[in-house]
């Protein structure tokens, strides 16, 4: 199957997508299914992939980033997927959330004293905006921020966390108004914790169906002091840069799903060459031809809303719409073919042996988290009025 490396890319461009392509092939894919099966967090892998980079790709050179168009980005983002989802988590969530949020809306001193080292891989970020009873209607959050003379107290609780127990510091959305009509989104603020502070518990590690190698964890804040820099931007704006934060994140997950959805194919164009039925290889079967083709077609058309909305936002377009767009499609798409692959495989892809069922679990949640498929619907259906 053609890739995206023969897409007429720069230099630049080929340069990162062949780094990252060498590092997922050498330090990531031969160990993702056993850190699937055990939930393992390679952190020493996460710290290898900042020191290349990986994790300040889009931070302006100015922050110690790389200062690379978001195209690039998720062309890299894309091969790490492809060669473990579950670490592409958390690139996604560290380049795209927390760090949309520094650039954008913090002081000078925040970007100096998280930013860089964010940009250098010596930090890992999260961020931390559902709640158990607030979901798709995110706004109704009830974590409560307070105002005290030396800076802010934290209460409440939040869940579905990715990098809550291995980050080193969270972008935390609380209630800071609590009054009238502001009870609502327009109270919500953006709170930098360190993951170290008294208060701050990351909880057991949930057991999830797929991306098992990403930390995903409810946090209990109890009485979590913080100073007053930690708020981040203006009160009661969090809920924005927020969904600011989630279109760059949802672009990711376009890319994740591509991520996946190519390596499933990968491996059926192999397997289809080699397993034989009725005294031929399956890929001589017409059945079977079509079923590769519409996985590769609807790959490439994935790719190309994901990398047009990347456009879009390096010129500095509102890319909602767009960035909804990708992700529902990919998503979708990253779910229909790895079904079709379990399915071309036959028994043997419904056995943890082989590869296509560990890329099925993993694809599933990119239809679920920052945003399901129905709110980027409905995200898409506002824009058109």
């Amino acid at each position: 199957m053609p890739t995206a490396t023969e897409a007429g890319l720069s230099d630049t461009q080929r340069q990162v997508v062949e780094l990252a392509r060498e590092f997922a092939r050498e330090r990531i894919e031969p160990f993702a299914a056993e850190w699937d099966r055990t939930s393992h967090f390679p952190r020493d892998v996460i710290d290898e992939m900042g020191k290349l980079g990986f994790f300040g790709m889009t931070t302006p050179e100015e922050y110690d980033g790389m200062g690379l168009d978001t195209v690039t980005y998720l062309l890299a983002l894309e091969e790490v997927a492809a060669a473990d989802a579950a670490i592409a988590v958390s690139m996604g969530i560290h380049n795209a959330i927390p760090t949309t949020m520094l650039v954008k809306h913090g002081t000078t001193e925040q970007r100096e004293r998280w930013l860089k080292p964010m940009a250098r891989g010596e930090l890992l970020a999260g961020f931390a905006l559902s709640e158990a009873e607030a979901g798709s209607d995110a706004a109704s959050l009830a974590a409560q921020a307070t105002k005290e003379k030396q800076g802010w107290v934290l209460n409440g609780a939040k869940a579905w966390a990715t990098n809550a127990g291995t980050a080193d510091l969270m972008m935390i959305m609380a209630r800071t108004d609590q009054t009238g009509a502001r009870r609502g989104a327009k109270g919500i603020s953006t709170f930098i914790v360190p993951t170290d502070s008294p208060g701050y518990t990351a909880c057991k590690p949930e057991d999830k169906m797929g991306l098992r190698a990403s930390n995903t964890a409810a946090i209990e804040l109890s009485d979590c002091r913080l100073p007053a820099d930690a708020l981040l931007g203006d009160g009661g704006m969090g809920f924005v840069y927020a969904m600011e934060g989630l279109d760059a994140g949802r672009l990711g997950i376009g890319a994740q799903g591509v991520g996946i959805a190519r390596r499933a194919l990968e491996h059926c164009i192999r397997y289809t060459a080699e397993r034989r039925q009725f005294e031929k290889p399956l890929h001589d079967f017409q059945a079977v031809q079509f079923k590769l083709a519409d996985m590769a077609t609807r790959i490439e058309a994935a790719r190309a809303l994901a990398h047009r909305a990347a456009v879009r936002k390096d010129a500095g377009e509102n890319v909602g719409m767009h960035a909804s767009m990708a992700k529902l499609f990919a998503s979708e798409t990253a779910m229909w073919v790895t079904t079709q692959a379990i399915q071309l495989f036959g028994g043997y892809g419904y056995m943890r042996d082989f590869p296509v069922e560990k890329l099925f679990r993993d694809a599933k949640v990119t239809e679920i988290y920052e945003g399901t498929s129905e709110i980027q619907r409905l995200v898409i259906a506002r824009a058109l009025r």
